[in-house]
């Protein structure tokens, strides 16, 4: 059954983007750029321009690394040199050519690195080790090093840098890769940062590192085109929970309305999960936050459809989804059944 009508199809206008309709496609590592200097290649273009092609409102990229320290894993791309920066122009221009919308997401991963990717020891605010093993690397987590204030200075430096060549690059707006346990959540975590500096102790000294590279990053993009993802959920700490939900999110948010932020992306695994008493995490953020929310979570169609009609999200996001189905827009508008994700299948190849 087709649902042309739906508001989630209809076009609307966040800040400075004149979208399509409310459909996102979520970031998503792949590691297909070349891992030997941290370009995208043509078959990344053609990736990125058949979702565009297809309709799709917003693009936001996989997580690019503003230095070489941040990369994670094999074949993840750069924003930190020339040749990286004009690869990408090839994919904001593919894009654009299909009025597509695409946001380029700046990610760290901080101590969730290792040495033989990145050619020194990771970095992150205190040398507490991660448990389990680099993501396709399948060797354990190294000690990672504790960052010097001359060392955060840099990196929020190379962040501003990478901001700058994304708008070199022809991105219209970026991502601020702040969740998940990586570098920035690392700061904030207070099981991973024991500093005794002004980058640790309480919540507000943890967040700084965050508040620094927003306002780096302000110097070359204005505040409405800059995307925060943040989350309680940790990819190396199943376990995790904040100390008190409600405070936390206050204080995240304090943050975002000092520095001029407006569209967040919290994310979840699950949209549908209760999170804090009945409500679920982007219902408990709403009630705090008056401006643009994007939702994610194992999103269906119905449900995400539900959630922009009840006011709790402005945008939604879909990964996998995206990956098994580049016409997935075509597919869901003209009721064309959807093929379903199977990471043996559609994860080794780019399509």
């Amino acid at each position: 059954m087709s649902h042309p009508l739906l508001n989630i199809f209809k076009p609307v206008t966040i800040n400075h983007w004149n979208l399509r309709n409310r459909i996102v496609m979520a970031p998503l590592t792949r590691g297909f750029a070349r891992d030997e200097d941290g370009t995208v290649t043509e078959e990344i273009a053609a990736y990125y321009e058949q979702r565009a092609k297809d309709g799709v409102g917003m693009i936001i990229t996989e997580g690019i690394t503003p230095m070489l320290s941040g990369k994670g894993t094999y074949g993840v791309p750069g924003l930190y040199t020339d040749a990286q920066t004009a690869s990408w122009k090839k994919v904001t221009e593919a894009v654009h050519q299909h009025g597509g919308t695409i946001i380029a997401q700046l990610w760290h991963v901080g101590r969730l690195s290792h040495s033989d990717l990145i050619g020194r020891m990771p970095q992150a605010p205190s040398p507490i080790q991660a448990e389990g093993k680099v993501h396709k690397l399948r060797k354990p987590y190294e000690m990672p090093q504790s960052m010097t204030a001359q060392e955060i200075e840099d990196v929020v430096y190379h962040f501003q840098m990478a901001a700058r060549r994304a708008v070199l690059a022809g991105f219209d707006g970026i991502e601020l890769h702040a969740a998940h346990g990586y570098l920035i959540d690392q700061f904030i975590n207070e099981r991973t940062n024991k500093r005794d500096d002004k980058y640790g102790g309480d919540l507000l000294g943890r967040l700084r590192f965050l508040k620094e590279i927003i306002m780096a990053v302000k110097k070359e993009i204005s505040p409405e085109r800059i995307i925060i993802r943040f989350s309680e959920k940790k990819d190396d700490d199943a376990s995790y929970v904040w100390n008190s939900k409600a405070e936390t999110i206050q204080a995240y948010l304090q943050l975002f309305r000092e520095t001029g932020i407006t569209i967040l992306h919290p994310s979840t695994e699950s949209y549908a999960a209760n999170w804090s008493g009945e409500f679920n995490f982007h219902q408990a953020v709403r009630m705090q936050w008056e401006h643009m929310i994007i939702g994610v979570g194992d999103l269906s169609l119905e449900r995400a459809e539900e959630a922009i009609n009840d006011g709790v999200i402005d945008l939604a996001a879909f990964g996998r989804p995206f990956i098994a189905n580049p016409d997935l827009v075509q597919r869901w508008t003209t009721g064309l059944p959807l093929t379903t994700y199977d990471a043996t299948r559609h994860l080794s190849v780019l399509k």
